[in-house]
């Protein structure tokens, strides 16, 4: 198993940047894919960016594309979210996941706290 802890979330002014992070416990997170979720009130539950184990491969929502970034450090057991350009539709709490691969990302258990994003317009 795996525990998962997001920090970096607040508010910022629209057009700023937040970086989030969400450290994991354990010795096997290097063999983690991570992905980052968000949830908006009324709205379906949001896959944001996923990275695979060894960084090589990234997805993006359209909806971030171009403005969001995501990176890990395995040394540090550590996923990480740069978020720019943010703008007021991206307010909402950003939950970490991990997961054996990408493919199973959307289905496996092991979620985040979440943390709240408010971008202020």
């Amino acid at each position: 198993q795996v525990q998962l802890v997001e920090s970096g979330g607040g508010l910022v002014q629209a057009g700023g940047s937040l970086r989030l992070s969400c450290a994991a416990s354990g010795r096997t997170f290097s063999t983690y894919a991570m992905g980052w979720f968000r949830q908006a009130p009324g709205k379906e539950r949001e896959l944001v960016a996923a990275i695979s184990w060894s960084g090589g491969t990234t997805y993006y929502a359209d909806s971030v594309k171009g403005r969001f970034t995501i990176s890990r450090d395995n040394a540090k057991n550590t996923v990480y979210l740069q978020m720019n350009s943010l703008k007021p539709e991206d307010t909402t709490v950003y939950y970490c996941k991990a997961a054996g691969s990408l493919a199973t990302l959307s289905s496996s258990p092991y979620w985040g706290q979440g943390t709240q994003v408010t971008v202020d317009s």
